[in-house]
């Protein structure tokens, strides 16, 4: 009987090559370098120091993360007219819509306490808080920046409407230290006042998911005797990891979103 010799069971260098992993990435052709003057008049603009920085971390979110976004509408008609009529009566501070949000972001997330949470650096833990700062997206002259309200739970919505304005305008202004923007747990970002109808925000890691907010719409409603009411919708586009979120906890988290959203009086509280 023959005996095999040890070499003679190494794959050979063609089959260790066939079963080698491919590194992400390193079959893609090189980005392509085009001199754009050759086809008509250009201006050369240097990205500023912030969006170079967001670029960066908006790219690495974008590939490290398995990104899912699931939509649903909130019915705030109640909360719009309590909201106005507030304004009205003379508010120290205007209000609008986003501490409303902030508020039922953090009954969701104390609901649904996976998503108040982040992957450790080895990707196999997760890290539950207990705490609630809400990060919220701020278009700046210097680029988009995230100011992070702390203990949001514990702040009621007139004091949220004061620091988010105060932080919003420093940002606007001067811009913000590293320190307002980190700690985050989840992060809001609305587009209410330009418009859209939804889209997808990219995850701010190590968060596990994002919130988006379009412009509010006028949907029917079949009311009593089906006769049709007109209600004040907001459109919800929660982006999640995947890695950590599934598609029923979306679902979970925007349906709660929508009942704190319909209910003025306990976000008030």
């Amino acid at each position: 009987m023959s005996v095999e010799s040890p070499a003679a069971k190494q794959p050979s260098n063609t089959q260790a090559a066939s079963v080698a992993p491919l590194k992400f990435g390193s079959d893609l052709p090189a980005w392509p370098q085009v001199d754009f003057g050759e086809f008509g008049e250009i201006e050369t603009r240097p990205l500023s120091r912030v969006q170079a920085l967001t670029g960066k971390y908006m790219a690495r979110n974008w590939v490290m993360i398995p990104h899912v976004t699931h939509h649903d509408d909130a019915d705030i008609t109640e909360l719009d007219v309590r909201r106005k009529a507030l304004n009205e009566a003379g508010a120290t501070t205007r209000l609008t819509l986003l501490p409303y949000l902030i508020k039922a972001v953090v009954g969701a997330l104390q609901s649904l306490p996976q998503f108040n949470a982040s992957l450790d650096g080895s990707g196999r833990n997760l890290v539950l808080k207990k705490y609630f700062h809400i990060g919220v997206a701020v278009d700046t002259k210097f680029g988009l920046l995230v100011p992070v309200l702390r203990d949001c739970d514990r702040k009621t919505i007139h004091e949220l409407a004061a620091e988010l304005q105060t932080i919003s305008a420093k940002a606007r202004d001067k811009g913000l230290a590293m320190s307002e923007m980190t700690g985050g747990c989840f992060t809001i970002s609305s587009l209410g006042s330009f418009g859209g109808t939804a889209f997808t925000p990219i995850v701010n890691a190590p968060e596990v998911a994002i919130l988006g907010v379009t412009r509010t719409q006028e949907k029917p409603r079949r009311g009593a005797g089906d006769a049709i009411e007109w209600r004040q919708t907001l459109p919800l586009s929660l982006s999640y990891d995947h890695r950590v979120i599934n598609g029923a906890d979306a679902a979970r988290f925007t349906a709660r979103l929508a009942e704190l959203l319909a209910d003025p009086d306990a976000l008030e509280c």
